[in-house]
């Protein structure tokens, strides 16, 4: 069995048949059609049009860099790491709003600040049309306030209906777009819930206020049916001042993450071929070799194949102690090298690093 990490005396590696068109000079239209999605990095011939574990070894098998747009962001599931499109949008199992894979500068900013601008602006809208239905249907509880008189049975009803109905299918209408897309999943959710609960709600009030004649005389009180517009709106908002929260809290942490990001190496020094060559991390492959010397940042994830330093890896652990590393020692991208020199084979690079 040949290693994926092998190179021959020209410094190719044995995987390079699976490099795009720029590395290997076949026209990419041609290398789709002759190549599948992904294949096993440490058994030749190992392929498949669908992500799996290589029969040979397990492994989980790897995308073929052909079907990979370099500067294309992959967007994931937090909660769910299996499901990834290279578009915005919600999760089919929890209905999460996707995340960008890449947690580089810029990337996702522009998603994140459409997302909780647009949540900031129904969360408002809706508290604002909230409030009256809360106080129409509620008020006759609050000691001293005759909401009755100043809006009668008959007329408020309507007003009810008038300010829930934006409530609940403007500003809310994504949990019911949610939920439908996990009922064809088969796969309910908290947006199953919540839009079964706000639309019966809203569905039984609106059907008594237009069609109050299909209703028995066992569902009447005073000679009126009961309303839950208050219950649909109240929650509708709940719910949105939630799902605020849950997106500024995921932009800062994000944000946390790329000003981290944004203390990693820029260059590092590749070793091919006995040589050694200062360049940016961005060339850098899986399974290059690269020197670290004294003082520099451990440029990706990886393990120390020869020499002996103290890591400073306060920037992720939090602790201060430098933490003396070997062969075989795995490091972290970001550290800091503090007394020795020592040679690592890159091991998760890019987006995948940190």
């Amino acid at each position: 069995m040949k290693s994926g990490a092998q190179r021959d005396g020209t410094g190719h590696s044995c995987c390079d048949d699976h490099l795009p068109d720029h590395a290997t000079g076949v026209d990419a239209t041609q290398a789709r059609q002759s190549v599948k999605k992904y294949f096993c990095p440490m058994c030749d011939g190992v392929e498949s049009d669908t992500p799996d574990s290589c029969p040979k070894c397990g492994m989980a098998l790897e995308r073929n860099p052909v079907f990979r747009e370099p500067h294309k962001i992959i967007y994931i599931c937090p909660m769910h790491p299996q499901i990834e499109q290279d578009l915005p949008g919600n999760c089919p199992i929890c209905g999460m709003t996707l995340a960008p894979r890449s947690c580089g500068v810029g990337v996702g900013d522009e998603e994140e600040r459409r997302e909780v601008d647009s949540l900031l602006r129904k969360f408002w809208i809706a508290l604002v049309l909230t409030i009256p239905v809360l106080l129409i249907a509620m008020g006759h509880a609050i000691p001293g306030l005759h909401v009755d008189a100043i809006v009668p049975r008959q007329i408020g009803k309507w007003v009810e209906f008038g300010l829930t109905t934006p409530v609940v299918l403007w500003a809310g209408g994504f949990f019911f777009t949610r939920a439908w897309q996990s009922i064809v999943n088969r796969s309910l959710n908290m947006f199953t819930l919540i839009a079964v609960g706000v639309g019966a709600a809203y569905v039984f009030s609106a059907a008594a206020v237009l069609a109050p004649g299909i209703f028995p005389e066992s569902f009447r009180r005073h000679g009126e049916v009961d309303l839950y517009f208050e219950a649909a709106a109240v929650i509708t908002t709940l719910v949105l001042l939630g799902q605020l929260i849950e997106a500024k809290a995921r932009s800062r942490t994000g944000q946390a993450i790329k000003a981290l990001l944004g203390l990693a190496a820029k260059t590092a020094h590749r070793v091919r071929n006995g040589q050694q060559e200062e360049i940016p991390v961005d060339a850098i492959q899986k399974g290059d070799l690269l020197r670290v010397r004294p003082g520099e940042k451990v440029p990706f994830d990886g393990t120390i194949v020869e020499g002996q330093s103290n890591v400073d890896e306060s920037m992720i652990t939090g602790e201060p102690m430098p933490v003396s590393k070997g062969a075989g020692d795995k490091v972290v991208g970001a550290t800091v090298n503090q007394t020795g020199s020592f040679l690592m084979r890159a091991e998760r690079i890019g987006s995948e690093t940190l």
